[in-house]
């Protein structure tokens, strides 16, 4: 499975952007897909994930300001991402896996990653 991730950008806080997963080679409903971000000089952390049954879970750094969705026909995973603040300026990852829900925000678990997309929020 190949994934490409796009939709990164400046942007000012407060903005909203959409980035999206897209999947070659296989397909994001036999896995749970995951976006993970790194700051600069920080660890990578997970973001969000989106089940293979359509479940989500969130970091509570996002909860209530980023939105998980899958669209089956265009075999895209996508994150909007509303109210964003210069705390959120990272490279973004998408990855999938097929591990157990319960550890879905561990990135080890994930077998095919994207390349990263860059977001800038400015304040």
């Amino acid at each position: 499975v190949q994934l490409q991730a796009s939709g990164g950008g400046l942007v000012q806080a407060g903005a909203s952007l959409t980035l999206s997963c897209t999947a070659s080679g296989g397909s994001f409903r036999s896995y749970t897909t995951g976006w993970f971000r790194q700051a600069p000089g920080k660890e990578r952390e997970f973001v969000a994930a989106f089940g293979w049954s359509g479940n989500t879970k969130y970091t509570d750094l996002v909860k209530g300001r980023f939105t998980i969705s899958r669209d089956n026909a265009k075999n895209t995973v996508s994150l909007q991402m509303n109210s964003l603040s210069p705390e959120d300026t990272a490279v973004y990852y998408c990855g999938v896996t097929r591990v157990i829900w319960g550890r879905v925000t561990e990135d080890e678990h994930y077998i095919y990653w994207g390349q990263g997309t860059l977001v800038t929020v400015s304040s």
